[in-house]
This record gives structure tokens, C-alpha cells and sequence, in this order.
């Protein structure tokens, strides 16, 4: 029997998914001491686990490195990547949106939006809006950007809205719903099917079970 690879997202998904997988009777014991290794094996399941940049999980599942993976849907989003998405896995909700000044209503013509996400500012704006804009993408603090003039708006994840509300900035639209994912390679669901829906299976069980109680 082959080994089946789950690509997590290092950081507080890789703990919830350890948390998830241990709970379905997954051996995860070594992943939960400190370590520096990044391959992880269960033998007596015939699975490893690889901790990869969350950015990287979809790469590493359509191309088959990985036949699973658990990732936010923002990355899903962004990468654009060609998989299975196959559960919900509810933990991480938040929203991606578009902020700007409180009270200053969405500008209608050309616009420049300031974003870590770029393609699911542009497939909004561009796609969904027709509506002309300039993607200008940073990797820090995005509010920064109207306050200084570099952006009219922001295109970033929304969980509490605290930081916008401490710089003057509000929620203008909501874009998406964003939540952790389990995503499949497209060949690897073909081939190793059973296994895998078992684990789908499994999962769905547990989240469900914890959200009854």
C-alpha cells in the first residue's frame, strides 16, 4: 500500500488539523513535539503529513506531491489552483472584503486597491463589478495604505474589524466567506478513493460531533 500525503499549513492550522487528524485515530504523536523536521510519518496508517507555507499547500496538491491538503480558502482563492475542494472545516471563519473610510461610499470609476491578494481583488473588481482598477500589492499592514494615500481601498481578511476601526477604516463590501478547506488532487481522488473519503468521512464526523456539543 503507497503512502497517501497531506500538505497542512504550518502555524495554528497545522495545530488544529494535528488536533482534527489525532481525534479520527491518526497516529500524529510525532508532530506534536518540537521539531524542526518536516515530513511526518504514520506507519500504521500509511500516511505523512509534510508542513509546507500555507500559500504552497494548493501547488503542492494539484501537482500531486501531496493528495491532500488543509488550507484557508483565501489561499485557494488566490493560488487559483486546479483541485478538489472537499470539506468545510469551519475553523479560521472570517470574511475577505473591501474597507475603506467609514464615510466615504465605494468610488464607482477607476480605483486603486491596495491588497496581499491581488487575483481575488482583481476577479471582484474586474470580474464581478466591471470596474477598473489598480492592484497595488503589499505584504504588510494594508490598512496603512488609505491612510496615507497610496489607495482609495483595501481588499483584505476581515475577523473582528478592530484594527479598521482604530484607523478610521470600515467594511464597504463583503467579497467571501474564507474558512479552512480539505482539498484533494484530482488524480489522487480517482485513485485512492476509498482511503481518502474515509478520512473525509471521519473528519466531517468529528467537526460535527464538536459542534453539537
Amino acid at each position: 500500500m503507497r503512502y497517501l500525503t497531506v500538505a497542512l499549513a504550518k502555524g495554528r492550522l497545522a495545530d488544529f488539523s494535528i488536533e482534527v487528524f489525532g481525534n479520527i485515530g491518526l497516529d500524529v504523536a510525532s508532530m506534536r513535539e518540537k521539531t524542526r523536521k518536516l515530513i511526518f510519518t504514520d506507519e500504521k496508517n500509511k500516511l505523512k503529513f509534510m508542513l509546507v507555507k500555507a500559500s504552497d499547500v494548493p501547488t503542492y496538491v494539484e501537482y500531486g506531491a501531496a493528495d491532500m491538503g488543509i488550507v484557508g480558502k483565501d489561499t485557494i482563492l488566490e493560488e487559483g489552483k486546479n483541485l478538489y475542494e472537499v470539506l468545510d472545516l469551519k475553523f479560521g471563519a472570517c470574511k475577505m472584503c473591501v474597507c475603506g473610510y467609514a464615510e466615504q461610499p465605494l468610488p464607482s470609476g477607476f480605483i486603486k486597491v491596495a491588497t496581499k491578494y491581488p487575483n481575488i481583488a482583481r476577479e471582484y473588481f474586474s470580474a464581478k463589478k466591471n470596474q477598473t482598477i489598480e492592484v497595488i500589492k503589499l505584504s504588510g499592514s494594508v490598512e496603512l495604505a488609505p491612510l496615507c494615500g497610496l489607495s482609495e481601498v483595501i481588499v483584505d481578511i476581515v475577523e473582528s474589524g478592530k484594527t479598521l476601526k482604530e484607523n478610521g477604516l470600515a467594511v464597504l463590501e463583503e467579497i467571501c466567506g474564507l474558512s479552512a478547506r480539505l482539498v484533494v488532487n484530482r488524480v489522487s481522488l480517482k485513485m485512492e478513493k476509498r482511503r481518502i473519503m474515509d478520512i473525509v468521512g471521519k473528519t466531517k464526523e468529528i467537526l460535527l460531533n464538536d459542534n453539537h456539543h
